[in-house]
């Protein structure tokens, strides 16, 4: 059984510990002219994510559906095999592992941390995996098409380094959050918006 200080990260512990090769990239100044960003309500995503809390690490893959009125998010290994599900509904929340357990919680915000590893804001992600901030992010840097590059939002930073085209209304290829010691990093293979 894992330590009860590192319990709330355990389904990511089983997760490789390896993480993806950091990259570089410098974004443009602010006054690049802003890009219209279109905010899918429902989408499907998958993904490459690694994870660190500064204390410990883990990487594998993210399967992502998301609706106005709930969310799915499974985990997987990096050999493809399911280490944690968890569900979002207007009724609350439900984490199931691996092992056979089950978690319960009034939202995602409880639980989200155990699936990706670190606790960002469930509420917040579905604009920042489409490089639409909401009205407390704020836009530090854009690329070269306007697009976000740099975003900054309760006290998160949210880096744009790709883009999956160059259209200026093309979806994020990789996103880098951070704040503190937490880290996290999805790099998006297949992105398809709801119809």
């Amino acid at each position: 059984m894992p330590h009860p200080c590192t319990r709330r990260h355990a389904p990511a512990a089983l997760l490789a510990a390896s993480l993806l090769a950091a990259g570089c990239a410098t974004p443009l100044a602010i006054h690049t002219p802003a890009a219209e960003r279109p905010l899918a309500a429902g989408f499907t995503l998958e993904g490459r994510l690694s994870a660190s809390d500064g204390a410990s690490a883990a990487s594998g893959r993210l399967e992502w559906q998301h609706q106005a009125d709930g969310d799915r998010w499974t985990v997987l290994s990096p050999l493809g095999q399911i280490v944690a599900q968890l569900e979002r509904d207007r009724h609350g929340a439900l984490l199931r592992t691996a092992d056979g357990r089950r978690y319960a919680a009034a939202n995602a915000d409880e639980l989200l941390p155990q699936v990706l590893g670190v606790d960002a804001p469930v509420a917040l992600l579905p604009a920042w995996v489409q490089a639409a901030p909401g009205p407390h992010g704020e836009v530090r840097a854009r690329d070269a098409r306007g697009r976000p590059a740099l975003v900054v939002d309760t006290g998160w930073r949210i880096e744009y380094p790709e883009y999956a085209a160059d259209d200026p209304a093309a979806p994020p290829r990789r996103i880098d959050l951070s704040r503190g010691d937490a880290r996290l990093r999805l790099i998006i293979d297949h992105w398809t918006p709801a119809p």
